[in-house]
């Protein structure tokens, strides 16, 4: 595996670019060794600037659901670019993807464009608390929401009432009204909820960035129970999951309905979207038509609309998730099957096309379980699927995601490396 012109693109990047990357995780410093440079991908494969070919669980981190440079999203994406790139005005299309979004949403009446996941997050969290006059949101350990301040935080030892920054440069102040419950325990939401002053609970329906980790039943039911008994908004963050799982949310497939959702990877298919809805009554409290502001140049742009009605259309067309859930299922075997072949002890999470091993005894059910997965171990594993051409995300707390472009061979190639890797990871740690 040649990695000269990425160590070479590497040290040349430290000069002008933060680590030589613009996203953290890029960085491979969960992993080791230096970033892979990508130069170009085509269906379920992705290529490194030395030319390394490699199946993609990556996938930009989910958006690439249909491949990269599907035949029908590429052909309308060069369509819509002879007209004009962006206009800081509405076009036809918002509206299209606004009508194909709620559709697919039950309860979402409006919905309103942003550019990341990140954006849609905060402006859900601004909408909140305009419709309940109430200050205080309560996050989950471990679940994700973007970089904005007041959801960088950690939750200390124990159950904090209060949160402490998570990041430098964010102020007590930012985060004093988050706090932090664990996942999949609704005694740390009671707790939190009794105190009063509680706008929304947010959370991840199945949470993506500590690995692939569902709710039980019973607590994600008590959650909702719990959130309307205190008349407290309940926001789904399915920027990861939306589309993924069923042609709409995981939260119907999990029984539950929030009262905002939101939105962005799949619904871009591959350019910066994001979206945020709701029901009438709460999305009519947003700009223009009520007094909680948020506002985007870029948002709803042209290009970025055409990619994801392209996208969604011809996701609905295939409906390809029973097939992503038979072949996630063939990895989970595989993975455990190579782990217990070779003495390894290792978990596997997985939900519609999302998938994640974690190489721990203990069954992963929330943040504190994630972290006793052993990523030392993780690190051999990732690079020797790395090395027989499986590009994994360079984190043991970051899912996998499976698209519709991976053919029978890929997935026994990808089986292949699964076992060596398997097999190198117990000859390092034994």
């Amino acid at each position: 595996m040649k990695l000269e012109k990425s160590i070479e693109l590497y040290t040349r990047g430290k000069k002008h670019l933060v680590g030589a990357v613009n996203s953290p995780v890029r960085a491979f410093k969960s992993v080791g060794g230096v970033p892979i440079f990508i130069d170009k991908a085509k269906g379920s494969k992705i290529y490194d600037v030395d030319g390394n070919e490699y199946i993609d669980f990556v996938l930009s981190y989910g958006p690439m659901i249909l491949g990269h440079r599907n035949s029908v999203v590429e052909k309308t994406v060069k369509k819509y670019m002879k007209n004009g790139y962006t206009f800081g005005a509405s076009t036809k299309g918002e509206i299209i993807m606004a009508e194909m979004v709620c559709d697919a949403f039950p309860g979402m009446d409006k919905v309103r464009f942003v550019n990341s996941g990140t954006e849609a997050v905060l402006s859900a969290l601004r909408l909140a608390r305009a419709f309940t006059g109430k200050n205080k949101i309560i996050k989950f350990a471990g679940c994700y929401h973007g970089h904005s301040d007041a959801l960088l935080v950690a939750a200390g030892s124990g159950l904090a009432t209060l949160s402490i920054p998570g990041s430098k440069g964010v102020p007590d102040e930012a985060v004093k009204n988050t706090l932090i419950a664990e996942f999949n325990n609704i005694k740390s939401v009671e707790r939190h909820l009794r105190k009063g002053d509680v706008a929304a609970v947010i959370i991840e329906p199945i949470a993506g960035n500590m690995g692939v980790i569902r709710p039980t039943d019973k607590f994600i039911k008590e959650l909702r129970e719990l959130t309307k008994s205190h008349d407290v908004l309940l926001i789904a963050d399915e920027v990861m999951t939306g589309f993924r799982s069923k042609f709409g949310g995981a939260q119907e497939l999990l029984g539950f309905e929030a009262d905002i959702t939101c939105l962005g990877k799949v619904v871009g298919g591959g350019f910066p979207v994001g979206a945020y809805g709701a029901r009438n009554e709460i999305m009519e409290m947003v700009s223009p038509l009520g007094d909680m502001y948020q506002a985007g140049t870029l948002s709803g742009n042209p290009i970025a609309m055409a990619c994801g009605i392209a996208t969604l259309k011809e996701l609905k067309k295939r409906n390809p998730y029973e097939d992503f859930n038979k072949t996630a299922a063939f990895l989970e075997r595989e993975m455990k099957t190579a782990a217990k072949e070779n003495g390894i002890d290792l978990h596997v999470n997985r939900f519609g096309s999302m998938i994640n091993p974690f190489f721990t005894k203990v069954p992963v059910v929330d943040f504190k379980t994630a972290q006793t997965s052993d990523t030392d171990k993780f690190k051999t594993f990732f690079w020797k699927m790395m090395e027989n051409g499986v590009f994994l995300p360079p984190s043991q707390f970051e899912a996998w995601f499976l698209d519709t472009a991976m053919t029978k061979r890929d997935i026994y190639k990808v089986r292949t490396a699964i076992r060596l890797a398997m097999k190198a990871v117990a000859n390092k740690h034994k």
